[in-house]
Order: structure tokens, then sequence, then C-alpha cells
């Protein structure tokens, strides 16, 4: 079954088509869960006429009720004249504590202390926010001589998913498997999984977290474009997206003046955009950075005599200025963030530090065009789901180390929590899943840790070992960031090591320094890593070689025979220019792909022709024809878990992209190599 078929059977009037969105948005600024729920209402079936005339109905409505900000006096007429009138604005309540009475400020139309009556406001606290909510409203007017407001808001409806039934959705997800599930997600936040591969795809959702988890620390720094803070302004009506210039301690906190609740009180996200430092801005105030950093860690705060309580996660979003190498030689990956928050304490409540750098600039067509779900009933389903805790699933399976801090355990296993929630509500995870996620969650923590070891001096005398113990097998796993894996890489790649030596009295420094070749020696490449090429994996093994042969099943389609190629390529540069070098490759594609294989193998035979590489091949089918390898005659066997096909797709029409020519820029499939002298 499609995966929109299954969609639609086990989510139906709960899904929406995501290009309908932008088709119907037109010029209006607001938020996708407002027109999705409108969607949902009139287009949530996969019939065209139905969607078609849905769609119109939506526009209708958009048309005749959303409040432009241009078209202001008009919709003001519009409710004179008729004394009655349904509008779509965004409206934020006070207290007039003069006048005892509520009073509410309408964004788009612009009218400000119009009265509300206590039981609409009592009924949606949220309001009394700062933050504003989007309603639908019925506006009258009052043509009474003595009537002090001629505006009056006769009803309001919040827009948001009247109720959920967590029970049909737990039992619809055990329909999917992890594959259709994370493209599902995907979908619903508005993205076509097909250009992200499994790592992006979990860098996207863990910008979920934290809408699943209560009080949950998130920051993701990277480059402009990356569709950072999105999630936190367009899927939930319940986070709050704001400046992070403009955030003061009454507005996050408390207004000591009125005793008003901040931000925190009311939502379940907030999230601090544009959160870096810029030439010229305003010093940041030290008692909110300290006062944050104790609601961070403790989810209260002090204002006044009073101890608050709050369970709103912090989400920190922002801007990188250099390279990760430059920050990695130079400085550090908090090297942007405002001065007043590069303090170790604060920092050190960071659950998760999300890499922004390896998300690629969101173009259109990286746009969903099929259904997922509504996300106003997806952010319901995650706002049940912060009542649960799902880290306990981790201690089945391992054991974290002792050396880890309270802090970075808590972290760890609130990431995992989160991720489980968003992947597998229904907690029906094995072994192999739940490693991954765990790996993935301790990069994250790690990420900060590493950070902080360079930022302030004293976390270095406590070092901690980010790594776990599989029960099952007793295995040790130690993650390393990805980040770091690449430098690594990218530094070794720059230049052969070179050793000066003495030779008749002068000095040589050109010689270089013959390498140690090991036996038994195991290379683990992770998913995403980059730095990688096949003369840095093979080329020092290879060397001397006068027959290699290259065992790969699958060598079937177009790009594995280029990266065939381009494996032929990395033997021209490294044999000597005045020997030959056979190299025999046995593969075994499908009956109905032998032809065009055989077609491709004859094309590169031929171009091979003069350049001292004699290639053969042989297409026949072998029972023993399973392992990928790479033997020589010089005694080397080199067992290639994926065989040549270790990079991830990258876009071969870019004629401008560094991938099509360097293979250290491309992201690699995760996979390992072994070495053994046979």
């Amino acid at each position: 079954m499609e995966l929109r078929d299954k969609i639609l059977e086990h989510f139906p009037g709960k899904v929406v088509r995501k290009d309908l969105t932008a088709r119907v948005k037109g010029n209006a600024v607001v938020p996708t869960y407002v027109l999705e729920y409108l969607l949902g209402q009139y287009c949530a079936i996969d019939d065209e006429s139905i969607i078609t005339s849905g769609m119109e109905k939506v526009k209708e409505v958009i048309s005749n009720n959303y409040v432009h900000r241009s078209d202001a006096e008009v919709v003001k007429a519009t409710i004179r004249d008729s004394g009655s009138h349904k509008i779509i604005d965004k409206i934020n309540v006070s207290l007039n504590d003069k006048a005892n009475t509520f009073e509410a400020e309408f964004s788009n139309l612009g009218i400000k202390q119009v009265p509300i009556s206590d039981n609409m406001v009592m009924a949606n606290q949220k309001l009394l926010s700062g933050g504003g909510v989007w309603c639908i409203i019925d506006m009258g007017y009052s043509h009474a001589t003595d009537a002090s407001v001629r505006w009056t808001i006769m009803d309001l409806k919040p827009i948001q998913v009247s109720n959920i039934r967590m029970e049909e959705y737990l039992e619809a997800r055990s329909k999917f498997s992890l594959e259709e599930w994370l493209d599902f997600l995907l979908h619903s936040i508005g993205l076509n999984p097909e250009y992200f591969n499994r790592r992006g795809k979990l860098i996207q959702l863990s910008r979920l977290i934290t809408h699943a988890e209560n009080n949950y620390n998130f920051i993701e720094l990277g480059p402009k474009g990356t569709g950072k803070s999105h999630i936190f302004s367009e899927l939930s009506p319940h986070g709050v997206l704001v400046s992070g210039g403009d955030v003061s301690k009454a507005r996050l906190f408390v207004n000591n003046s009125g005793n008003k609740i901040g931000l925190v009180g009311f939502w379940d996200v907030v999230a601090l955009d544009e959160f870096e430092q810029e030439k010229g801005s305003r010093r940041v105030d030290g008692d909110l950075v300290k006062i944050l950093q104790n609601y961070m860690a403790n989810q209260s705060f002090n204002r006044g005599k009073e101890t608050y309580q709050a369970t709103a996660s912090m989400a920190f979003v922002g801007n990188t200025k250099h390279t990760v190498p430059y920050m990695l030689k130079n400085s550090h990956l908090f090297e942007s963030i405002p001065e007043g928050y590069i303090k170790g304490a604060f920092l050190d409540r960071m659950h998760m530090y999300i890499p922004g750098w390896e998300v690629r600039i969101l173009k259109n067509e990286v746009f969903s065009q099929d259904y997922g779900f509504i996300v106003d009933y997806l952010a319901e389903i995650l706002r049940e789901l912060r009542k649960s805790d799902y880290s306990g699933l981790l201690d089945q399976y391992v054991e974290l180390d002792g050396s880890l801090s309270t802090r970075d355990k808590t972290a760890i296993r609130k990431s995992f929590s989160g991720l489980a929630k968003i992947l597998y509500p229904h907690k029906d995870i094995g072994e192999e899943e739940t490693l991954e996620l765990l790996n993935f969650a301790i990069e994250g923590r790690k990420r900060v840790k590493s950070q902080l070891y360079i930022i302030d001096e004293t976390f270095r005398d406590e070092p901690v070992e980010f790594k776990y113990k599989v029960i099952s097998s007793g295995k040790i796993v130690e993650p390393e960031t990805l980040e770091q894996l690449n430098y690594a890489m990218a530094k070794s790649n720059e230049h052969k090591e070179q050793e000066p030596i003495i030779e008749e009295g002068a000095l040589v420094t050109n010689t270089i320094r013959k390498p140690v070749l090991e036996s038994g020696k195991n290379v683990v490449i992770q998913d995403n890593q980059k730095g990688v090429s096949y003369e840095r994996l093979f080329g020092d093994y290879l060397k001397g070689a006068k027959e290699i042969h290259l065992i790969d099943p699958y060598i079937r389609k177009f790009h594995q025979v280029k990266n065939l190629s381009e494996f032929c390529h990395m033997l021209y540069k490294i044999k000597p220019v005045d020997e030959e070098i056979t190299l025999k490759l046995f593969t075994n594609p499908d009956a109905g792909e032998r032809q065009t294989v055989d077609g491709w193998l004859i094309q590169l035979e031929s171009n091979l022709e003069g350049t001292g590489i004699n290639f053969e091949y042989s297409l026949e089918s072998s029972d023993n024809q399973h392992d990928r390898s790479i033997e020589t005659d010089t005694g080397w066997k080199i067992v290639i878990g994926r065989g040549l096909d270790i990079f991830h797709q990258y876009d071969h029409r870019d004629v401008f992209n560094l991938a099509n020519s360097i293979q250290e820029e491309r992201l690699c499939k995760a996979f390992e190599v072994s070495y053994l002298r046979v």
C-alpha cells in the first residue's frame, strides 16, 4: 500500500495536503496552523473535486474574514455597517486594573481597549500571555449615542483542535514502519522526505522535542535560510517565537509592577529567535541570564517575594558567523550567541545542541506536496505526550557510564524520551532502534559539553566519558560528534605527513614518510560524515599492487558505475606513471539490469585504454559473491560493508557543487571498513 493511502486510511480527517497551504495563503501573514485548521475543515480527503471546492471555501473565508492590516479600515466599516461580522485575527488581553475589566488588543485590526468578558478570558487564559492568540471572533458594533466603547466581542474561539483520542493515535502508529512514520512526520512539518537522509530527518524532527518534553532546553545554531525557526512559529498554537533581542525579565517571567506572569507561564515552548550577537546590539541583562539559568535548571524562578513554577521548554535558534572548522580551530561552537550568555553555568543547562550547519538551505523543491498531519492535530498530540516520560525505555538495553554528571544524564534521557515519543509513541522499540536514538541524544549533549571544556576551565577538572554499555552484549559504545570526526578527517587529508631526512649531508624535506599499514584495523564512518575519499580509505593499501580484485555484486545503478569510475581515477593517481595495473571487477546485476550495466562497463573499459589500468569484469552469478571486498596480489583484503556505494546522493545537475568533483565534500552513509593481511 502506498504511504499516501495508508495515511488516509488510518488518519481520516486529521491530515491535509501540504501544498494546499501555500496555494491558499496568498499574501496573508498567518501561521500554518491557522490555515491548516481551515483546510482540515474542508479539504481533509483525497478527492480532487472536494479539495477544489474546499480550497475555494477556505480562500473565501480568508478573503472575507481574515484581517489584512492594509484592509483594517474596510473591515471596521463592514462591522459598523452590518452590526456584526466574523473575523480572524490575533488578539492579546490585559487587565485594566483602574476600570477592573479585561481589555483586548487586535493585532491586525488595530483596535485596543476592547472590553472582553471575564468568562471568555478565564476559559482561554493564554490570551493574557502577551504573545497573542489567533482566534475566530464574532465582532459587534454599537450605534448607541451613549456607548463609551463601540466595539464588542460577541463570541471568541481560539483556532485549535478541540479534542484528540490518544488511543487511536497509538493504534494507528503501529500500522506504519519506522521509515514510513519518519516520512509521514516530515510531510507533516511541510518537508519532502526524499530530500533528506536518515540523519537529516532526525535533525529536522528533533526540533519537535521541545513540544513533547516539559522543561526541555534546546539550541540550534547554523547558517541562514535553513528553517530553524519555522517549527516554533508555524507548528503549534502552544509555542511562541520572540526575538532574542527583545526579551526581558518582565516579558519572559513576571512583571513586578502588575504581578503579571510572563511567557513561560502560558506557553509550552518559548523560542528566542535571532539568538546571536550583533554589532551595536544592547548589552544582555545579567539578571535575566541568572533568572533564565535558574529556570532552565529548576523549572522555577523568583521575582520579588514569590517563587513560580512553569513547564515551558526553551529553544534558542540563531545564525553562525563562521564555518565549523574555523570555530573548532579558533574559538568554539557557541561563539555567535550574545556574549552575556557565554557562561559555563548557563550553557551547561542545554540538553541538546543541534548542528544547524548540517541542514541544507530550504529551496522550493524541498517542501512537501503530499499528505501530512494537520499541524494543530500533531501539536495537540505532542502536548498530550508531555505528560509521559519515555526515558525508562533506555534502561532495558543500556547502562550509561558512571562518569557522566547528573546534568549529562538528565539531558541524554530527556532527549531520548522526546525522540521516542515522536517516533515510537506506542513504545514498540527494540535494541537497535533504542541505540540509534541514544547515540543521537548523546551527540547532542556531548556537543555542549565539549565546548564547555573550552569556555570554562572549571569543567576540565571533572571530565566525563560519553559512553554506555549495551547490556545484551557488554559492548562499550562511545559516540562522537560528527563535526569533530569531519574536522579530524579534513586535517589529516590536508597534507600527507612529511618527515625530513638527511641524505648525503643535505636536508631533504619533501620525502613522504611510509604509512603504517595495520592488519585487523577497523574504520567506522558515521552517517553524514564528510572528509572521506577512496584514496583516504584504500590508497595506502593498494599502492604497489599489480592486480586488484574488486568484489561488489551491487554495481547496478548509474551512480554505482560512476563510483567505480572514480575508484579507477584513484588507482590512476596512486600508481607509478610507468607501470600498469589490472583491475578485475566481479559483480552480479539482476537479469533486467544486466544489459544496461554491461553497456556502461564496456564504455568505462574503453575510456581506460591507454591509462595503464587494464579493466576486466565478470557479470556471472557466484554463490560466494555476497561480501564486498578489495583483494590485492600484495596480500591485502579490505572488507567494505557497502562496497563502493558509500556516499549519499548529491545533486549531479549542480555543476557548481564541490561534491561533484571532491569526494571529501560529500556526505557519507554509515559503513565500516576492515583491513586484513592474508
